[in-house]
């Protein structure tokens, strides 16, 4: 299955890697996105750790494994044409899921790392009510200072968020940032910042994070 659209740039007609039931037979849709240097199959490990038998799992893939080429931090230009062919990547695929009958309260949006700032910038510039977004170090892309004029409502949208203090690639200060806009924008943010944990996913991590999928599933956070 591929991931297609009119825009032209680096990540289209890429593979997506899906698991779990298909968009016919689910009651709602995760979308995993992978970090720097991963795959798609990769991230579709936390399919197990973030486990519902009613979900679909969709996870893309980046051209060269990668969504773009410098940090999250350095000037969006810089990082182009691979952050809007990404976030371009993602609207198609939430496009995909809502047309295959899956509304979008019960579409999870997640991401590691890198996957991590798509996923999120992706929500902050498209804000509605997604069933979830489930941030694991990472953060809104952009520079220090770099204006956030995103609109639009979350909410009471359930966001998780995840890092370490230390965590060599994603500065607190843009985490903690990252979490104030989605409150802004309406959602119920859940930040946890891990003491000395490094750039990985713990489980505690995926403990609260299980806690929201399941929420979605049930209709206790819609």
């Amino acid at each position: 299955m591929l991931v297609n659209s009119s825009y032209r740039g680096p990540h289209q007609g890429q593979p997506l890697i899906s698991f779990g039931k298909s968009l016919a037979e689910a009651e709602a849709a995760m979308i995993l996105v992978h970090g720097r240097g991963a795959t798609a199959q990769s991230i579709m490990t936390l399919s197990a750790e973030l486990n519902h038998p009613d979900l679909a799992y969709l996870a893309p893939q980046a051209y060269g494994n990668t969504w773009y080429p410098f940090s999250f931090l350095a000037p969006i230009e810089s990082n182009e044409p691979g952050i809007s062919s990404g976030l371009t990547v993602l609207s198609d695929l939430v496009t995909s899921v809502e047309a295959s009958g899956i509304p979008t309260h019960r579409i999870i949006i997640s991401g590691f790392s890198q996957g991590a700032c798509l996923a999120s910038e992706f929500v902050a510039r498209n804000a509605r009510r997604y069933g979830a977004l489930l941030v694991f170090s990472g953060g809104l892309i952009g520079p220090p200072g770099a204006p956030r004029q995103y609109t639009g409502s979350l909410d009471n949208m359930p966001v998780f968020i995840g890092c370490s203090d230390i965590d060599p690639h994603v500065p607190l200060e843009r985490v903690e940032e990252s979490a104030a806009i989605f409150t802004d924008l309406g959602a119920s943010v859940d930040l946890k910042i891990y003491p000395g944990m490094g750039h990985t996913i713990v489980q505690d991590e995926l403990d609260r994070a299980l806690v929201i999928v399941h929420g979605v599933m049930d209709g206790s956070t819609s």
